[in-house]
């Protein structure tokens, strides 16, 4: 085989890449060497901003594949037939620390899935919990804030991280799970996945439902105590990296299976809580898992950068037949996602091969702009409408109209028959084990106690009590223990 010739970006061959030009044998580096010069300025350029949250990832591509008939709740067109398969990219993430954090660590982990389908991508940006910290996105740079960084000590602070959880009984719910046994994922083969929010299908005939996502993992879960997550993160901070990285280079390609909860549009106004509030679940007695396909990881990326680091998703990227619900979170999403990679990777992001449609073409005005690359022919105008045959709009809305009416202003959501911040956090808490609610008691002891303030620990006391009277006692009286040891 021939060797390949080294080249500068514009292609012309370079003749040494040991040595650097210079006047002389001693002498200094000249200006003119143009290959020295265009390897240290892209090499100061090789960073883009990392992500404000979810800044640590792994992904894969794979397919989707469905198993069952649901195309009575959806006319999106990736989801109708049995055995359909659609490419996919999925990227996992730790949620608070930044790119050179370990993988093996208490925090929820996202599970972001792009569909390349052929009505355009589909992006269902979700985690590996069902529920989060809040329901209104004015809340979610402060709620980062507190679990980020203190810009004083520059580490993560206790007394931050429970003070906003304190004054946040929303937040009870989703710090049960978080402090549970399911707090630190194995890998991220062993967890599953959830798409949180609520989003609405509509199907064929226009109706409209509300629906949750659950993709159970095919692997079983697996979950690390904090003990063993110390010595994971000592022998390997990118544990769930290689772990993922290996399983598929070996053919051990994990899966997971997708159900989703179907709630008819019209019972949502009297549904004995909020069902857009994403710090609540749907019990399964009241709207049971209905099978819809799996999920499979077959291929790993060929960089890493090009790949994982520059995918974007967001979850405004909807097909026909799916589209938001009135979740406050989910809406404030549907425009931040956009925004952070725009921000990052530039206005034409989704021109990169990792985001680009692959089963749809792209047709639209959209032109110029850093790293343009689709620009048209000579013919084409970028302005609509027009009278030279460009692309027209269908009329045909992705998903069904959501009725809305009352006064602007900032009002908090509607109270429905059984909304609480606590109940679920207790029920949940009641579901556990002897051995469950241990571990759970030990891990919020051991975090709340390191607390300097006081009224900060009652607060945050008073939000297990009210979640769970067993609850409360116990984690009040290790708190007590721990602090005064």
């Amino acid at each position: 085989m021939s060797q390949r010739v080294l080249t500068t970006e514009s292609g012309a061959p370079v003749a040494d890449n040991q040595n650097s030009a210079t006047a002389g044998a001693g002498g200094p580096i000249l200006l003119q060497d143009q290959h020295l010069l265009e390897k240290l300025a892209r090499f100061n350029r090789e960073r883009i901003p990392e992500r404000v949250v979810h800044a640590r990832g792994s992904g894969a591509y794979g397919y989707f594949e469905v198993t069952d008939d649901v195309t009575g709740f959806t006319r999106a067109d990736f989801l109708s037939e049995v055995g359909r398969r659609t490419e996919t990219f999925i990227r996992f993430s730790t949620v608070a620390d930044s790119l050179g954090g370990a993988d093996a660590v208490r925090d929820p982990r996202g599970f972001a899935l792009k569909f390349y389908t052929s009505e355009g991508n589909y992006d269902l940006v979700g985690n590996n919990t069902p529920v989060f910290f809040i329901k209104d996105p004015v809340k979610f740079p402060d709620f980062i804030h507190s679990q980020k960084r203190d810009p004083f000590t520059g580490r993560q602070e206790p007394d931050n991280v429970w003070d906003f959880w304190a004054n946040s009984p929303e937040a009870t719910h989703q710090v049960t799970w978080l402090m549970g046994d399911r707090g630190i994922p194995a890998s991220y083969r062993h967890m599953n996945g959830f798409g949180s929010h609520t989003y609405q299908w509509t199907n064929a005939a226009g109706e409209a439902f509300f629906v949750k996502y659950h993709f159970k993992t095919n692997q079983g879960v697996r979950s690390l105590s904090a003990e063993q997550a110390a010595e994971q993160v000592g022998k390997d901070a990118n544990s769930h990296q290689t772990d993922l990285l290996q399983a598929i280079e070996r053919g051990v390609n994990p899966s997971w299976t997708l159900y989703v909860q179907v709630m008819p549009a019209a019972e949502a106004a009297d549904y004995r809580f909020n069902p857009f509030d994403v710090t609540k679940v749907w019990p399964h007695g009241d709207y049971p898992l209905q099978r819809v396909g799996r999920l499979v990881l077959d291929r790993n990326p060929d960089n890493v950068f090009a790949e994982v680091e520059q995918a974007a998703f967001s979850p405004n990227n909807f097909v026909p037949g799916i589209g938001p619900s009135p979740d406050k979170m989910l809406q404030g999403r549907l425009f931040a996602y956009a925004d952070a990679q725009r921000y990052r990777l530039g206005i034409n992001h989704t021109q990169l091969p990792v985001n680009a449609p692959r089963a749809a073409v792209v047709d639209n005005y959209g032109r110029d702009g850093l790293h343009a690359t689709r620009y048209g022919s000579r013919q084409d105008k970028n302005y609509e409408p027009n009278s030279y045959a460009g692309p027209a709009q269908t009329g045909a809305a992705l998903a069904s109209p959501l009725a809305v009416h009352g006064w602007t202003g900032t009002h908090e959501a509607p109270l429905h028959a059984k909304d609480d911040d606590f109940f679920q956090a207790g029920e949940l808490y009641r579901l556990m084990s002897a051995d469950e609610k241990d571990r759970l008691v030990a891990n919020i002891a051991g975090g709340l106690s390191q607390v300097t303030r006081d009224d900060v620990i009652e607060k945050n006391l008073a939000h297990f009590h009210a979640a769970d009277a067993d609850y409360g006692k116990r984690v009040e009286e290790a708190v007590r223990a721990l602090r005064e040891d």
